[in-house]
Order: C-alpha cells, then sequence, then structure tokens
C-alpha cells in the first residue's frame, strides 16, 4: 500500500531531457505523478500552480532560470515545496535564498534516495497541512 498523498503531482523543470526522463523515471518508481517541463515558462504557462504538490527545478536554464522561477512560485503558492538542482560547485548565496523564499538544494549528481527523502518530507508536510 502506498504511504503517498492520493494523487501527489511533482512537477519537473529543466531544460536538459535527459535529465527529465532521468527523474520522472526515479519519482515514478516511487509512485509520485510526474509533469515534466523543458523551461520554466512552459510550466507557468502549461499548468495550474494549485495542481501541483512539488516541483524540481534546475538552477542554470536560459530565459529564466530556477530561481526566477521559485520567486515567481512563490508569489502566488508560498506553500508549495521546492527542490532547486544545480551543476554548479559553488552554492548560492543566502542573500539569494532570502528574496526567493525556502528550497531544498542538490547538486548535481545527487544520489536519487537523497532526492526521494525530500519528495517525502514535502509530502509529510503537505498531508500534516491537509484538513
Amino acid at each position: 500500500m502506498s504511504e503517498h498523498l492520493p494523487g501527489f503531482v511533482v512537477a519537473v523543470v529543466d531544460d536538459d531531457e535527459r535529465v527529465l526522463h532521468s527523474l520522472r523515471n526515479l519519482l515514478e518508481s516511487a509512485d509520485y505523478s510526474v509533469r515534466l517541463f523543458t523551461s520554466a515558462r512552459a510550466m507557468l504557462a502549461g499548468t495550474q500552480l494549485s495542481a501541483l504538490d512539488c516541483l524540481i527545478s534546475d538552477i542554470g536554464m536560459p530565459e529564466m532560470d530556477g530561481f526566477e522561477l521559485l520567486k515567481t512560485v512563490h508569489a502566488a503558492r508560498p506553500d508549495l515545496p521546492v527542490i532547486l538542482i544545480t551543476g554548479y560547485g559553488t552554492p548560492p548565496s543566502r542573500s539569494a535564498q532570502a528574496k526567493t523564499g525556502q528550497y531544498r538544494l542538490f547538486r548535481k549528481p545527487f544520489k536519487g534516495e537523497e532526492l526521494l527523502a525530500a519528495v517525502r518530507e514535502a509530502q509529510r508536510v503537505r498531508k500534516s497541512a491537509a484538513p
């Protein structure tokens, strides 16, 4: 029996299709519903934020990076758990975090189980906040 909330939806945004498909396989193997987007703008145009339970986004993308997406999403849905992933070795500054809201950060390559643990934590928080 699954421990997941019914219909728990995770959106994944990355301009690298290999990463998208790898994350889809990982998340679906843990029974999450997954929506894939190749850019932040595509995600914002292609889905209702209210339909999402968790967002995973790459930081380094053209047009709108992960921090800009985080800021936009948190303006509309401050309760939405966000996980940012990056291939860069230097962590973002604390001032960037303060300006954009709370998030978890994973550096590539990361362990799949650690990312799944972060998604499970997001699910636990959502479940405890549910009426």
